[in-house]
């Protein structure tokens, strides 16, 4: 199974509001998800980004892969820094 970390629509129209997900990469866009592990609400003023770090870095470890609009929120977190880190350790 292709484990995939990617946004979540939810909001209004022209008001969007994303979890971010743990899901399937073969489930819908706005389907089944595994475990929410975090929000991004770009419309707000600035930008709200909350995350739980500890569940997104268990997650990659094993094996999930983010999308590239979270690996950007992984990086400006710090999140994808510690991620490696942690690979490199071992």
């Amino acid at each position: 199974m292709a484990v995939k970390i990617r946004l979540k629509r939810m909001g209004s129209k022209r008001n969007p509001f994303y979890r971010i997900v743990v899901a399937d990469s073969r489930s819908p866009r706005d389907g089944r998800q595994i475990e929410q592990i975090g929000t991004y609400n770009p419309v707000s003023n600035p930008v709200e980004v909350k995350i739980d770090e500890e569940k997104a870095l268990n997650w990659m470890t094993n094996g999930a892969k983010p999308s590239d609009t979270v690996r950007n929120l992984f990086s400006k977190e710090g999140i994808m820094k510690k991620f490696h880190d942690q690979k490199n350790q071992k």
